[in-house]
């Protein structure tokens, strides 16, 4: 009895050792949300500087571009990283994305021009791009399928940490230069070290990239089989890295004999189903309007009765929406491996469409006072409510689950293809709702935050009819998936 208690101790240590190693190792590839999170939201404290500097004062289309740009690069970037990450290797493409958000970084803040400010801008969007599929797709490949959920959501864990420190980061820097386009360090402007200290996550998240180990998968596909062994034993009890090994290998025979089905093409408007999912997916964690609260909240602000004019308020109520947006993001990791990603994107759609219909409501009831929307009554507090509760079923569910699912749901074969597309048709969304808000809310604020509730309605219904629920599955049994909706003893094929 005391040997076997001894060894039953043994075991949960060395489990639990295991489980911070991979717990390390994928708080590591999600660094490269934080890059996006960062870089996302510094900009913001620095727009109003550049449109004075560059003169762009008479030129709003130019200056929502300069804020926007980075989202083509980051969707060129997304487009080529799978496909660069099989052939050479997940951790060389994440060095390659660090090293790219760090040239753009110090490019940014000693631009000369605003088109040279944009190429920088573009530069660091390859950066986010590269980071924001490599991250996904290598910690599914090596987590363990019990945790790989929540392990992956830490992408989005990420994404809000990094917006929180930058909005800390602008304010401290523009509190001590007295404003955004007063000289701080060396005589250079409070708005250019705002990019400079982007350097400092950059090379945070290289120099961890550097240290991790490789894909387990991509090291086997290369033959590599003893360092594919090594890397699965350090993430996985003793007993199961044979298995485990052998399920890979067994899926990358099966790959190599089905090559000529490797190819995205179908019969669905060009492709294949699954990545029409996967592509949708993406589309509609932005068509909700969720970057709106974040890059646009002043005049939702204004609208419910601040005053935005006051740095210290703004301030504190972006804080405050961030910390929102960082805490219900555990409530993800902690649920999607217990109920599964379905049940928590239909709760998420199903509430977002709720929040955003009340303010919707609620702006249909604005009067335009000195040419600004104003909500009278108790309309002001119900729209703000309405906005934090949508940020709340966004980052508890679509925020973090669509990165999970993005990284699971493709076939072995396309895995990397199939996920470049669909985080370049996440980018490129998130630019045409960035860009189209501001003409929008000119128009109607109620009609903009109507369509967004539209789209979130839409959401719901494409999430019960055509997304397959992954939990506790292996990436090598993804070809066989089904949807199983609620209710119903018929489980229907996943489309591939």
């Amino acid at each position: 009895m005391t040997n076997q208690s001894a060894s039953s101790t043994t075991d949960h240590a060395t489990e639990r050792k295991l489980r911070r190693k991979v717990i390390a190792l994928s708080i590591a590839a999600a660094l490269g949300g934080f890059l996006f999170g960062f870089d996302s939201s510094v900009i913001n404290g620095a727009v109003k500087a550049i449109e004075e500097d560059f003169d762009l004062g008479s030129l709003p289309l130019l200056s929502g571009f300069t804020v926007a740009s980075a989202l083509l690069g980051c969707a060129i970037g997304a487009y080529f990283a799978g496909r660069l990450a099989d052939r050479i290797g997940r951790i060389p493409v994440m060095l390659i994305g660090a090293g790219l958000f760090l040239v753009s970084s110090i490019g940014s803040g000693f631009a000369f021009a605003v088109w040279d400010l944009i190429a920088w801008r573009v530069i660091g969007g390859l950066g986010i791009g590269i980071a924001s599929v490599i991250a996904p797709a290598y910690i599914a490949e090596i987590a363990p399928k019990a945790v790989r959920g929540a392990l992956g959501s830490l992408q989005q864990l990420a994404i809000t940490l990094g917006i929180f420190a930058a909005l800390l980061s602008d304010t401290l820097l523009q509190g001590a230069a007295g404003g955004p386009n007063e000289p701080l360090w060396f005589g250079q402007d409070a708005w250019r070290w705002m990019f400079i200290v982007c350097a400092i996550p950059a090379i945070v998240y290289g120099v961890l990239a550097w240290r991790l180990p490789e894909s387990p998968r991509y090291l086997a596909g290369k033959g590599r089989k003893e360092e594919a062994r090594k890397v699965i034993a350090s993430v996985a009890p003793a007993d199961e890295v044979d298995g485990a090994l052998e399920e890979i290998e067994k899926s990358l025979r099966e790959d190599k004999e089905n090559a000529r089905t490797a190819s995205l093409r179908g019969k669905m408007f060009g492709l294949l189903p699954v990545v029409w999912v996967g592509i949708l997916l993406s589309m509609f964690q932005q068509l909700v309007g969720i970057n709106v609260i974040f890059y646009y909240s002043t005049s939702l602000w204004s609208s419910v009765g601040f005053d935005t004019s006051n740095s210290g308020t703004s301030f504190t109520i972006s804080v405050v929406t961030s910390i929102i947006n960082v805490l219900v993001t555990f409530v993800a990791i902690f649920f999607v491996d217990k109920v599964g990603r379905r049940p928590l994107l239909l709760t998420g759609s199903a509430g977002m469409a709720v929040s955003l219909g009340v303010m919707a409501l609620a702006f249909s009831q604005a009067v335009v006072t000195d040419g600004a929307p104003q909500l009278p009554g108790a309309w002001g507090p119900i729209a703000l409510v309405g906005a934090n509760l949508f940020v709340i079923f966004f980052g508890a569910t679509w925020g973090p689950i669509v990165w999970v699912l993005l990284g699971e749901i493709f076939p072995n074969r396309i895995r990397g293809k199939a996920l470049g597309i669909a985080a370049a048709a996440q980018w490129l969304t998130n630019f045409a709702i960035t860009e189209t808000f501001p003409a929008l809310s000119s128009f109607s604020l109620a009609f903009t935050y109507g369509l967004y509730t539209f789209f979130a309605l839409v959401s719901f219904f494409f999430v019960f009819f055509a997304v397959p629920e992954t939990k506790g599955r292996s990436l090598e049994s993804m070809d066989s998936l089904k949807v199983v909706r609620k209710g119903s003893k018929q489980a229907v094929d996943a489309p591939q």
